[in-house]
């Protein structure tokens, strides 16, 4: 019988998709068992959100790790030696408690975020099965409906495009692998009409392109196009979705577009994404309001809600008692789930557990600043979360999480079930 309980906890410094110093933990077990697990990090954050430790100074740009990884090997290694790494709730309420804060500012969530990973996944080593497995014990899985960047703009790409993300997803598509050729297909016919109008200008954070657009609307202009060059039917098999970010522009009830060249007050943001809504295949829109912007979330759920998923980000930072308010005041009806946010494992289940009891969406979520690191898959998969959020179709450390989906349904085989146009909850329909 394998010996669970933690025999030791490393770290090291590795780097992120931005060349940026990150966490990687190690836990090793005394049956030998290991389990290795890497933080990511976000550049669009909310303000309620776990923060990372960062050394501060003018080395790497103040933002290295060193004390993060200090106290992984000290601090943290000896409170958890000879805890049961099965115990993912014993281990993740340890780390809090060895914190003493609200957002993990004393340890950083980047070292604890890290070592609740690694924990998992030496308990799952120990098991001799991958995490998803261990996480969803016996019972059938879903593979996730994947949601992916085409254009990148916002603070993912210099603010060229005040709207963060525009994004696909298949809801027609009838397996996680027909989801990513047609995914293949639109990005492909994406950037041949960038090039052909002369409107690339690179890629973005996460592996979208860094187009050049006159408005914002064009880039859902050209976005429609690319379905449609793709041979795909928009909302049937393929529609669009957008992560506004709005708190990156928006304060106080005030939204500055400065692609547009408009300042508009909350009602008059709402009446245009609204008309963007009507004229456009758009399914889900994530922080369509900012963050401080309650009552517009409230107003834009109420108009748009029966119709589209709209998900909070910056605003619920994957806590559970924030969906709760949400839920109770009729703000969004969609959580994006992102463990470094809340800082361990378990404080993110409960708000994924939190969305369930109110009747929510899902979508477990990658950050601007990732690795080859695969977690996220894991718990999609393990937690069965209905979608997954984790970029562009381009760049290794988007294209490793993708491929391990896809590693997932082949090992299932003829038990593969895909969660599909299910996972919008009937939204979206035209």
């Amino acid at each position: 019988m394998s010996d669970t309980r933690i025999n030791d906890v490393s770290a090291m410094r590795v780097w992120d998709s931005r060349g940026r110093p990150t966490v990687e933990a190690q836990v090793i077990l005394r049956d030998g068992s290991c389990g290795r697990a890497i933080a990511p990090a976000g550049a669009s954050t909310g303000s309620g959100e776990a923060v990372d430790l960062r050394d501060g100074g003018d080395a790497l740009g103040g933002r290295d790790v060193q004390r993060a990884l200090a106290n992984i090997r000290v601090e943290i290694a000896d409170a958890l030696r000879h805890m049961d790494a099965v115990d993912q709730v014993a281990v993740d309420a340890l780390l809090c408690r060895l914190d003493g804060t609200e957002n993990k500012g004393r340890l950083g969530a980047n070292a604890t975020v890290a070592v609740s990973m690694a924990s998992a996944h030496a308990a799952a080593a120990a098991n001799r099965v991958p995490l998803w497995r261990h996480l969803a014990g016996d019972g059938d899985v879903v593979l996730p409906l994947p949601e992916i960047q085409i254009f990148g703009g916002g603070a993912h790409a210099g603010g060229r495009v005040d709207v963060q993300d525009f994004m696909i997803v298949a809801p027609g598509a009838e397996s996680f692998d027909q989801a990513l050729v047609w995914t293949a297909e639109v990005y492909a016919a994406a950037g041949q009409l960038l090039e052909a109008q002369g409107r690339l200008r690179g890629v973005a954070d996460e592996g979208g392109y860094w187009p050049e657009f006159s408005s914002n609307e064009e880039a859902l202009e050209y976005l429609s196009k690319a379905i449609e060059a793709a041979g795909l039917k928009p909302v049937d098999q393929v529609a669009i979705a957008l992560d506004i970010a709005a708190s990156e522009f928006g304060q106080r009830g005030r939204y500055k577009l400065s692609l547009d060249g408009d300042e508009l007050d909350s009602d008059g943001f709402i009446e245009r994404l609204g008309a963007w809504i009507g004229r456009y295949p758009i399914v889900s829109v994530e922080d369509p309001l900012a963050e401080d912007d309650e009552e517009g979330l409230r107003a834009f759920t109420a108009r748009f809600g029966k119709r589209l998923q709209i998900v909070g980000d910056d605003y619920l930072v994957t806590s559970a008692a924030r969906v709760e308010h949400a839920a109770a005041i009729g703000a969004c009806n969609a959580v994006l789930i992102k463990p470094n946010q809340a800082g361990t494992l378990s404080e993110a289940r409960q708000a994924l557990d939190a969305s369930r009891d109110a009747g929510w969406d899902a979508i477990v979520s990658a950050r601007s600043g990732e690795t080859e690191d695969t977690t996220i898959v894991h718990l999609a998969i393990g937690w069965g979360a209905p979608q997954l959020k984790v970029g562009s179709f381009a760049r290794s450390e988007r294209m490793a999480k993708w491929n391990e989906v896809l590693r997932v349904e082949a090992a299932l085989g003829e038990r593969a079930r895909f969660a599909g146009a299910s996972a919008l909850g009937g939204r979206g329909s035209r």
